[in-house]
């Protein structure tokens, strides 16, 4: 998530950007349904077909994550995977950086993918399937793949992050505890090709999309991708999954999600062990992320950054209960 002070909109800066890529110059109406959570997102149209404007300042953002990411996404294209599609700019570049009187940015422009947000559909056997076969040729896709150039950051760059993040909040003992907790347990778990490789991390249904017509789905937003377990992205997905479907019915999905995930990758033995401190590592990076984005505060705040704040403060009240309990 960006700091508080990143999250206002900002249509002059968004066109500005913008200005780099070719756009139908009506179609700027749209940037009134923008949303900025950890990139500012603002959509368009060229020659009448939807794209998404992506940018964040350069102080939130590395650049070899950002092009690690560009990296993946065509090489999954390139295998026909359903992922969105970045397009390049004026000057044949898919990613740009911008100086601007609000500082200095990354930019990038992708594609609208085909089919409907997950969160909209009713869920059924067949969606949920197709949902859990999307993540398993997802991992086999990446067990197979090897960066061409910028690598991606890991679990422990993500932890080694935390750490320097928490310097600055020395009353958080119990979350820097909880990061050497972590960091000590995967440390201690055996990697291999077939459990360990680049990951979604954010695998949830408002990131994938259910195509109607081909009865599969489409993925975005790897803004969060990471080396991590595979058991990290099936967890995350499953969590959403519970929050999207009557808890009665859960099991009966998860079954359906996993079938469809076996069909195109192995789910390794050690999938049910590590389950535990995956949760444990997304509320903790969650938490974390939360503290740095409200650490600035200022006076006669809007109405909806008050009601953020307070949103923001019971999340992380839910993701510090585990803090300090041991790893089952």
């Amino acid at each position: 998530m960006l700091k508080l002070k990143y999250l206002f909109n900002n249509e002059n800066l968004a066109q500005m950007l913008l200005g780099n890529w070719e756009y139908d110059k009506e179609s700027i109406a749209m940037f009134q349904y923008y949303r900025i959570s950890s990139n500012a997102i603002y959509p368009f149209q060229f020659e009448g077909n939807t794209r998404l404007l992506r940018f964040a300042p350069k102080t939130e953002k590395c650049k070899e994550n950002i092009l690690a990411e560009l990296d993946f996404i065509s090489y999954l294209r390139s295998r026909n995977y359903g992922v969105l599609e970045s397009v390049v700019s004026k000057n044949g570049e898919a990613l740009e950086e911008a100086q601007t009187p609000w500082g200095d940015y990354y930019a990038s422009v992708f594609k609208r993918v085909s089919g409907v947000q997950m969160n909209t559909t009713d869920f059924s056997d067949d969606i949920v399937f197709s949902y859990g076969k999307a993540l398993g040729q997802l991992h086999y896709l990446s067990s197979e793949y090897t960066p061409a150039h910028s690598k991606r950051w890991s679990y422990s760059d993500v932890l080694s992050w935390i750490q320097d993040v928490l310097f600055d909040f020395p009353q958080e003992k119990a979350a820097l505890m909880e990061a050497k907790r972590l960091l000590a347990y995967f440390s201690s778990i055996p990697i291999t090709k077939v459990n360990f490789g680049l990951i979604h991390y954010d695998f949830e249904y408002d990131n994938v999309f259910y195509d109607e017509a081909t009865h599969s789905c489409n993925v975005i937003d790897f803004d969060d991708a990471m080396y991590h377990w595979y058991a990290m992205d099936i967890e995350q997905a499953l969590d959403s999954l519970k929050n999207a479907i009557p808890i009665e019915v859960f099991n009966e999905k998860k079954q359906c999600f996993l079938d469809g995930y076996l069909t195109e990758y192995t789910i390794p033995e050690d999938f049910s062990t590590i389950m535990p401190a995956c949760r444990r590592f997304a509320n903790l990076y969650g938490y974390v992320r939360c503290l740095r984005s409200m650490k600035e505060t200022w006076a006669n705040e809007p109405e909806w950054l008050i009601n953020l704040r307070e949103k923001l403060t019971e999340s992380m009240a839910e993701e510090s209960v585990c803090f300090g309990m041991e790893i089952q």
